[in-house]
């Protein structure tokens, strides 16, 4: 009978990206957090109100802006995995696609915003459009920022600036976006589905 063999952890793994960006998407998503458990016990508080304003969403626009970002951080993924076998000309292209994505999100937001103050519903309708409006307008913003964040690096990739060894900052603004994506993954449910 053999002894048993101990596994010893592989001394160069380490979280992806920058500490100064994990340290922001920590504070970011406790941000978030305080806004999602405001929002629940309010929620609470006035469910006829709450109904009645999810009633009146357009979860399909809602579901196809989930598929939008799940599909963008698809091609994040692969930007980094591309970039790190030194296939800079396909990293460009998936960072590219996965911008296309996070403009889809943006125009079909912009569109959900456009209906529903065209319908009459906006910050001061009820408690419910207020929280509406706050925790996907706040989350808009990361979008916007995150395409914003994107851009660079997909110039710096062009320009040869990362290589498998220094992929860091493209690493930190991945981290970020894929944020992003895991913050509509909660909201969407929360404020379009759940009664």
């Amino acid at each position: 009978m053999q002894p048993d063999k101990v596994v010893i952890a592989n001394a160069s793994r380490r979280l992806p990206g920058d500490l100064a960006m994990w340290l922001f998407i920590g504070a970011e998503l406790t941000a978030f957090a305080l806004l999602f458990m405001v929002y629940t016990t309010s929620r609470a508080l006035h469910p006829e109100v709450f109904a009645l304003g999810q009633s009146q969403l357009n979860s399909h626009i809602g579901l196809l802006n989930t598929m939008a970002l799940l599909s963008s951080s698809y091609f994040v993924v692969n930007a980094v995995a591309t970039v790190k076998a030194a296939r800079k000309h396909w990293a460009v292209t998936h960072l590219m696609i996965a911008m296309l994505f996070g403009l889809g999100y943006v125009a079909l937001k912009s569109f959900e915003y456009y209906q529903s103050v065209s319908a009459g519903y906006g910050l001061t309708t009820n408690t419910f459009y207020q929280y509406y409006y706050l925790l996907t307008g706040f989350h808009y913003l990361h979008v916007i920022l995150g395409l914003i964040l994107l851009l660079l690096v997909t110039f710096k990739v062009a320009a040869n600036h990362y290589t498998a060894e220094h992929i860091n900052g493209l690493e930190s603004v991945a981290s970020y976006w894929h944020m992003v994506d895991v913050l509509w993954l909660v909201l969407f449910p929360l404020v379009y589905l759940i009664h």
